[in-house]
């Protein structure tokens, strides 16, 4: 099932987030989650089954300087390792997709890193019909 995450899936999104390979605690879930649950330009839906969160999608609702279009940048995307392949990135994709729509957006971003570990889930977007044609940069400022 498909819902809306809410302040009790710290302790399984802190899983899922290790998944993507950045180790977090429950309790700096807790804390994020808090703060981006009352955000409202945030979005995060979870598939939950068996009690227990087997993928998360989070995503904000975005404007830009250089076009009129609004779009959903995705900033978190993962789905539990022994689920993989059952169809449920696809299914959280779509339900992010539909919200998309209803609210105006015309395109989804990601960003995945360049990393040779993230080479499947490369893959992955392509099949679910990105294109890649960006590289990020980052620089931290404490």
């Amino acid at each position: 099932m498909i819902r809306n995450a809410v302040q009790q899936d710290a302790k399984d999104l802190a899983q899922l987030m290790e998944t993507l390979g950045y180790p977090t605690t429950s309790i700096e879930m807790e804390r994020r989650l808090a703060k981006i649950l009352q955000d409202d330009i945030y979005h995060t839906f979870v598939y939950e089954e068996d009690d227990r969160l087997q993928g998360m999608i989070g995503f904000v609702f975005n404007v830009a300087y250089h076009t009129d279009d609004p779009h959903l940048r995705v900033i978190a995307f993962s789905v539990r390792e022994t689920c993989q392949g059952q169809g449920i990135g696809r299914k959280l994709m779509e339900q992010t997709e539909r919200w998309g729509q209803q609210h105006g957006a015309n395109m989804i971003v990601l960003n995945s890193g360049n990393r040779s570990e993230r080479s499947d889930a490369h893959q992955i977007y392509h099949h679910l019909g990105f294109g890649g044609t960006a590289t990020g940069f980052y620089k931290k400022i404490h």
